[in-house]
């Protein structure tokens, strides 16, 4: 069977930040609590970087799950934001679907909290309805390695591609000669050891 590379296109694609909420982050235990929270706003920092449209999501805020991640909001100001009343999988809300469809993008980035089922239920629905969709495993996160195996499995199963944020960031990028210095900027945001990297190259340029 032939395999075809779709690229993720910066033309195409829509991020979809899923139930990253105070309460619910404090479940994450499949990657250390600091490096998760760097890995989500790493994602953020990405999608307006490459100007992709977000729509934020929060699941039944006024209980445990708590709000939504405060830098989120204040990453996307004017993003659409869904607050849903009880609907676990997000693609069962009217207005989140609305919201995607809005979008024109045929490609999902979907990312959220927990691995298992905030982020593989609206995977699996947008799947079925003929969304590409990529998962940021790195910006997602669950209660241990068992579950979170067990949902990529699933995901991946469908047809979803896993990958990380850094590289999602390089395949929408295509090229160095696009621009060196923003997509520099933002890795040494987010990844100290790249920070060294750029550091020495700017010394290494001037």
């Amino acid at each position: 069977m032939s395999y075809r590379y779709n690229r993720l296109d910066k033309d195409q694609a829509a991020v979809l930040l899923v139930d990253h909420q105070t309460g619910l982050l404090s479940l994450v235990r499949d990657i250390d609590p600091d490096k998760f929270k760097n890995n989500v706003l790493a994602l953020a920092d990405l999608a307006k970087y490459f100007n992709l449209p977000t729509i934020l999501t929060t699941s039944f805020e006024d209980g445990p799950n708590g709000p939504l991640v405060p830098e989120l909001k204040e990453i996307f100001p004017d993003a659409p934001y869904i607050a849903r009343p009880g609907q676990i999988n997000a693609w069962d809300n009217e207005d989140f679907l609305a919201a995607v469809k809005a979008t024109g993008r045929k490609q999902l980035v979907v990312a959220g909290v927990v691995t298992e089922v905030c982020v593989a239920f609206p995977v699996l629905s947008a799947l079925e309805e003929g969304y590409e969709v990529f998962v940021i495993a790195d910006a997602s996160g669950t209660f241990n390695p068992m579950t979170r195996d067990a949902a990529w499995e699933r995901m991946s199963a469908a047809g979803a591609q896993m990958l990380t944020w850094f590289g999602a960031a390089c395949e929408l990028h295509r090229d160095w000669r696009n621009d060196v210095e923003g997509l520099g900027q933002l890795f040494s945001n987010h990844i100290p050891d790249y920070r060294n990297l750029i550091h020495g190259y700017q010394r290494a340029s001037s």
